[in-house]
């Protein structure tokens, strides 16, 4: 089973990017599953309801979020009511949506779990408490789990990362929005990734212009963050092979699109 994940898109650049080159990358690498992180796509900073209907259209099967979930109130009307989209299962009881999620494939289930991480992000339940309920629950349905863990310090990447090693089949991290190069299979059989990267504009700083983002460096004053309409554009995502017998990860591959690294179909 191949398990295709396109990483946070951003805003409209990043929308562009994944309704032109995803079927591009289901025509070259023909995925089983395709998971999305959607938690930026609506003007930079959370998602709405046409935008994940849009993904689903495009070929997804899932859509992942993080930190910036609610910042388009517009989610809190359509979020309990969407099959296919998991908020990190770590927020705090009676928060709406939910944080594992099931897809189904002719090569089996796969359970699509997202968690957020607590170093140097808002506090919230313990990730490494909560991951060990949902393997199990996930585990009475399906050998195959997908972990989005969007995460701000490597270190607790990492550590989940081990944590999860040999329990989940693929445990990638999102939020940091530049790709890492240490994707690998763990000793047990996890397919692990620090961070897949961004999908939206390649010449920004993390999505956003750069011009206010120095302004921020250079003043320490608030700025606000718009993300650049025009300009080149990236996608970054990975493509792992799992062993759907077993749940075991027999391989991951980094992919990078953009002007320095084009596309060959």
């Amino acid at each position: 089973m191949k398990i295709l994940f396109i990483g946070d898109v951003v805003g409209s650049p990043g929308r562009d990017m994944v309704q032109e080159y995803l079927p591009k990358l289901k025509s070259k690498y023909q995925p089983t599953v395709t998971i999305i992180n959607g938690e930026n796509a609506a003007s930079g900073k959370g998602i709405n309801e046409k935008i994940y209907r849009n993904f689903l259209q495009w070929g997804a099967n899932a859509v992942t979020l993080g930190n910036h979930a609610w910042d388009k109130k517009e989610i809190f009307d359509f979020i309990d009511h969407a099959e296919y989209m998991v908020r990190p299962a770590n927020f705090p009881a009676g928060t709406p949506g939910k944080g594992l999620t099931f897809v189904k494939t002719n090569k089996g289930e796969v359970a699509v779990i997202n968690l957020q991480g607590r170093t140097f992000m808002t506090p919230n339940d313990d990730p490494f408490r909560v991951i060990d309920e949902l393997i199990e629950e996930a585990k009475q349905r399906t050998n195959i789990i997908f972990l989005d863990f969007h995460a701000e310090a490597t270190s607790e990447k990492q550590a989940m990362g081990w944590y999860v090693d040999g329990r989940v089949s693929v445990n990638v991290g999102t939020h940091t929005h530049i790709q890492t190069a240490d994707n690998r299979i763990l000793p047990n059989g996890t397919a692990y990734i620090s961070d897949v990267g961004m999908t939206g504009p390649y010449d920004g700083i993390l999505g956003m212009e750069r011009e206010a983002v120095m302004k921020r460096f250079l003043t320490n004053l608030p700025v606000r963050f718009e993300v650049p309409k025009k300009g080149r554009t990236q996608l970054s995502a990975i493509l792992a092979d799992v062993d759907e017998s077993t749940g075991k990860a027999k391989d991951i591959k980094r992919i990078l699109i953009n002007d320095d690294h084009p596309f060959f179909g």
